[in-house]
């Protein structure tokens, strides 16, 4: 079952990083074709690139896996952590 999961996971980061390269092929064809300035590309692309990680973390959240920020957060308290034990340690 885990592997499944593993499997659906990596196919759909997989289509995002496509729609991606998508969006980008069809931005930069408008952008050459004169409809769209690269200042008008660049804040769509953006809009549409934010939109995408909003969607992969709401749907990470959904699912209960750790995103990179939460890890961070975890390692960060585990620090803190590791030093007052040190500190206590060198008090006895």
């Amino acid at each position: 079952m885990a592997d499944l999961f593993k499997k659906g996971l990596a196919v759909g980061l997989g289509l995002a990083q496509t729609g991606v390269e998508q969006a980008e092929k069809v931005i930069h064809q408008l952008v050459e074709k004169g409809d769209m300035t690269k200042a008008e590309a660049k804040e769509f692309f953006d809009k549409y690139y934010e939109k995408g990680e909003d969607t992969q973390n709401k749907t990470l959240n959904k699912l209960n896996i750790a995103t990179k920020e939460d890890v961070k957060k975890i390692e960060a308290r585990l620090a803190v952590l590791e030093q007052r034990l040190n500190d206590f340690s060198r008090e006895e």
